[in-house]
């Protein structure tokens, strides 16, 4: 059996291997970033392990032995599911393996555009001492936090949000109003999300109706003394129509740790000191990278060995 490993920005494939090795699979790394490049790696695989390369129609058709795309990671985005399952590929994803990390560093973003953390510093490098510049900076308890979704991550954020004495408040058609009074949240719909909301936190997936959710009207409907914090997908906000909120005063900041292109080429939210930016970061930390890779070749060993995997995102 061969298992491709299409992208990856590990050190090494060790645990892969660890793993794999020990049902009989041979596991290889590519360095597959396009389609083509991809369609070329994967002859003669019998599963991926998929970072951020894009698995689409011609992928498949390449591999007619594939049983199994893994993907590290949460969202399936860069891997085409009608495709795959008319194939008869499993996908796999690792759904639990970052809710710590990523409803904290959601937190860490809205404190540092809410402290005006970016601003200071750059006021400091260029060798300014006044804390007035980063005015108006407000009290955090009493404010409303605004959830644009409401899965494991953000019911995770609601949690620490809470403990700072915000309130938080909901946006996500999917989810019942009992299941989030439980949480201590309240449902709203989405013009009321951006009404009330003193800061956002975006947590949905990128799908046709997300992408662009957060555009020139929304920004307009937003207070404007509000932040926008995204570590979800990047594609769910305008990034054009973010840079032009913020200029216009629409919104007084942005933490963003996902861009529709990343890295960013020329993007106009580089180098404001409004916006905060992180590179992608918000799933790391020493124990998640681990239980990521484990967890997604652990799924993939399964559906090699004739199991039903733990994780599928399609239905065979």
């Amino acid at each position: 059996m061969r298992v491709v490993v299409t992208d990856y920005n590990f050190e090494d494939l060790g645990i892969e291997r660890e793993v794999l090795e020990s049902i009989g699979a041979e596991v290889v790394g590519a360095d597959a970033e396009s389609e083509a490049e991809v369609r070329e790696a994967v002859e003669g695989a019998d599963a991926l392990l998929n970072q951020y390369a894009p698995v689409g129609p011609p992928v498949f058709d390449a591999a007619p032995d594939l049983r199994a795309v893994g993907r590290y990671g949460v969202g399936v985005d860069t891997v085409d599911l009608d495709a795959a399952t008319d194939h008869g590929v499993w996908v796999l994803n690792v759904p639990d393996y970052c809710e710590d990390e990523v409803s904290t560093h959601a937190l860490s973003l809205l404190l540092a555009c809410e402290r005006r953390v970016a601003r200071f510093d750059s006021a400091i490098e260029d060798g300014e001492w006044d804390w007035k510049g980063g005015r108006p900076i407000y009290r955090q308890r009493g404010r409303t936090l605004g959830l644009a979704g409401f899965g494991k991550i953000p019911r995770r954020l609601a949690a620490k949000a809470s403990a700072l004495g915000m309130d938080p408040v909901a946006y996500d058609p999917y989810v019942d109003r009992e299941e989030l009074a439980d949480h201590g949240v309240e449902k709203v719909d989405f013009e009321a999300l951006l009404e009330r909301s003193d800061a956002i936190s975006v947590h949905t997936p990128l799908t046709d109706e997300t992408r662009g959710l957060f555009d020139r009207e929304a920004f307009e409907a937003m207070d404007e003394e509000s932040v926008i914090v995204n570590t979800a997908r990047g594609a769910v906000i305008d990034a054009e129509a973010l840079a032009d909120a913020l200029e216009a005063g629409e919104i007084r900041g942005a933490g963003l740790d996902v861009l529709p292109e990343e890295p960013p080429d020329d993007s106009p939210l580089v180098g404001r000191d409004d916006v905060v930016l992180t590179p992608h970061v918000g799933w790391y930390s020493e124990e998640s990278i681990v239980e990521l890779r484990r967890t997604v070749a652990e799924d993939v060993a399964r559906v090699l060995e004739g199991e039903e995997p733990a994780n599928p995102v399609n239905e065979l």
